[in-house]
């Protein structure tokens, strides 16, 4: 007979240690760790595993059950789901302990937590992945849809009640809104003493329930929900199946002595299973229910010296084993059909995503072979976006996007998370400054230089704040408005790479916080924001030769929270917050004329978005819809074309990021 783990080992050798399941027949992935790395896994949301990995972690797409297994203590943890696709290199330094050298693991993906679930020992997994096992101690991490179905059952029976998952500090988990202080903090210092924080964004209590990390308790498929159901009827089953053979047995049989007149033997006593004695103390008390009539029941034995009813009872459980095996059988392969359909319905949704972006080259980063940083031409065909939420977590995170392929690059990250930050380019750099995550703010400031992927930290600014904007003007980089949680700010600071340090310079002519800006001509354009009561429709210009502001025409819309970008001599203001809800409008300034215009809106009401111009195109990324939902949609305007949506979808979502591009001169 072949050894099956001598096969298995042979296997793993033979597939450089991977079973080589196709994306359609991946069902799950095992992802290793220790006790000393389990906890930034966690924390960070992140799976990794070595290079060689790759070659299967790359066809992990979002909502695959994934699985951690602890070599330390040799139990497997569960139920997890990928949150995105797999890459290489999410986080470049993970795992390392100082941030000094390129992590072990950067076969990688983002996570969340399906279900919360007691571990399980390897004694209760093995069974289920022994064909993977080439070694008494390695396995392979692949998992088929039988396997992986097997193993969600079996943690799904472990889950753990809501009252016993983890206790959550609701007091730091505020909205992510989050401008100002509630009124408490206000009426300290004197400020919106009337102004309740519901007036600012009245739907913005929801946003705790939906924007803050999932809840994972309710995130069970529906492949998962009719296991489970096909599993309770199967119990059911088996107790109806008892209870209506002892019933038919004390019914149909009339024998002329008591169950109390049987002979005591206790050796046949001794030998009788207990399952068995268990079911005659049924049939007694079935049996004193009945009618003294239809009490009369024959107890001699047969020729194996067992009672005929236990004989019976013996025969009726035998048969009862066979019709139970024949059961579970069935439910495997109802399991097994209802996996291979499920692939089949995603392959079909891939198909027709495909039929329908027929006009738009989209490629998976991890299907073409593009280094962008790598390739000085490809510099100014990207997009960098910088910090943000996504939904589960606040972000550290900088990547490259390139729209024409639909590649996100993940580089090294900021110093801290960072989100409501502001960003700047200046000498072939860009600095990000402020932000914080809307609990917290921050006056740090770093600068990027995409040439050797490193962030060097500057001088901070003169106060903290987050909801500010910026822009670079003549060799000099400009911190206008926003606000620190308790009131908000006209201030503007200026940053000279000569000096090294930020300079207080000519305040804005009102208070605003989440503002827009941009630079025109050799302007610099404030447009919008919140002034502690209202939203506002005014704008001002500053012009560096007068050193001052001047009010300009006011929109017609109020916004907040909304992008602001040059294009072809003409500003765009980009959605926005107008007091009550999210809105799609665009209005486009005229510096010429000195007017606004009604241009054509986005086919999304979105605020708090990244936006960029690249290549005479306007893309919008992200943000949050009235209904409190982070977008993953990217749009694309272009003079003459008006707005598309591209089906680009390597971004996903995230809002409160930072985006510039770094175009030739």
């Amino acid at each position: 007979m072949v050894n099956a783990s001598a096969v298995a080992s042979s296997k793993a050798k033979n597939a450089g240690g991977c079973r080589n399941l196709s994306k359609s027949q991946l069902g799950g992935v095992i992802f290793g760790c220790k006790n000393n790395t389990m906890k930034e896994c966690l924390s960070k949301q992140l799976f990794g595993l070595p290079v060689q990995h790759f070659s299967y972690v790359k066809n992990i797409d979002s909502g695959l059950p994934l699985f951690l297994f602890n070599y330390t203590d040799r139990k497997l943890y569960g139920i997890y789901e990928a949150a995105g696709s797999g890459q290489m290199h999410i986080d470049q330094y993970a795992w390392t302990s100082d941030g000094s050298f390129k992590t072990p693991y950067p076969a990688q993906v983002q996570i969340r937590v399906r279900l919360l679930c007691q571990p399980l020992l390897e004694i209760q997994f093995k069974p289920v992945i022994e064909d993977n096992y080439f070694t008494h101690n390695h396995f392979l991490f692949e998992l088929d849809h039988v396997q992986a179905g097997k193993l969600i059952s079996i943690f799904s029976s472990l889950a753990f009640a809501s009252s016993s998952s983890p206790s959550r500090n609701f007091a730091k988990e505020r909205s992510i809104f989050q401008g100002l202080l509630a009124n408490d903090k206000r009426e300290e210092k004197g400020y919106f003493q009337s102004q309740d924080f519901k007036d600012i964004f009245p739907y913005s209590s929801g946003l705790n329930g939906k924007l803050r990390p999932r809840d994972t308790s309710v995130h069970s498929n529906s492949n998962q929900q009719l296991e489970v159901l096909l599993d309770n009827q199967a119990e059911l089953d088996e107790k109806d199946l008892i209870y209506t053979k002892l019933k038919e047995l004390a019914l149909q049989r009339e024998f002329s002595g008591g169950i109390t007149d049987v002979p005591s033997d206790e050796a046949t006593t001794a030998i009788v299973p207990a399952s068995i004695n268990d079911a005659i103390i049924g049939q007694e008390t079935f049996l004193e229910e009945l009618p003294l009539e239809e009490q009369n029941v024959d107890c001699s034995c047969d020729s194996t010296g067992y009672p005929s009813v236990i004989a019976q009872l013996l025969q009726e459980n035998e048969e009862f084993k066979a019709f139970k095996e024949e059961h579970i059988h069935n439910i495997n392969n109802l399991k097994q059909e209802l996996a291979y359909a499920k692939q089949e319905i995603t392959e079909l949704k891939y198909r027709i995503m495909m039929l329908e972006s027929s006009n738009t080259v989209c490629t998976r980063a991890d299907e073409i072979l593009i280094n962008p940083t790598d390739d000085a031409h490809l510099m100014h065909e990207l997009i960098f976006l910088t910090g943000g939420y996504d939904g589960v977590s606040w972000l550290s995170a900088l990547d490259s996007y390139l729209p024409s392929f639909d590649v996100l690059k993940s580089l090294k990250p900021m110093n801290s998370v960072r989100a409501y930050a502001s960003v700047a380019k200046l000498s072939g750099e860009f600095y990000v400054f402020g932000g914080g995550t809307g609990s917290l703010w921050y006056d740090t400031v770093e600068s990027y230089n995409p040439a050797d992927d490193e962030w060097t930290v500057c001088p901070c600014l003169k106060e903290k704040k987050g909801s500010l904007a910026g822009a670079a003007l003549k060799d000099k980089i400009f911190a206008i408005g926003g606000g620190n949680g308790t009131e908000c700010f006209s201030e503007v600071e200026m940053y000279d790479p000569q000096v090294g340090r930020w300079i207080t310079t000519q305040s804005m002519l009102q208070k605003r916080f989440a503002l827009a800006a941009a630079e025109l001509n050799g302007a610099l354009y404030a447009v919008g924001g919140y002034d502690g009561s209202n939203y506002l429709e005014t704008a001002e210009r500053f012009d560096p030769r007068e050193h001052s502001w001047t009010k300009i025409r006011s929109m017609s819309t109020k916004r907040g929270c909304h992008a602001l970008v040059a294009l072809s001599g003409k500003l765009y203001a980009l959605g926005g917050y107008d007091g009550s809800t999210m809105v799609p409008s665009i209005e486009i300034y005229d510096p010429h004329l000195g007017t606004w215009m009604i241009g054509e809106p986005m086919n999304h009401s979105r605020g708090y978005s990244a936006a960029a111009v690249l290549k005479e195109s306007i893309y919008v990324i992200g943000g949050v819809q009235s209904d409190e939902e982070i977008v993953d949609v990217v749009e694309c305007y272009k003079e003459g074309q008006g707005w598309q949506m591209p089906n680009l979808k390597a971004i996903g979502k995230r809002c409160f990021s930072s985006a510039i591009v770094l175009e030739e001169d």
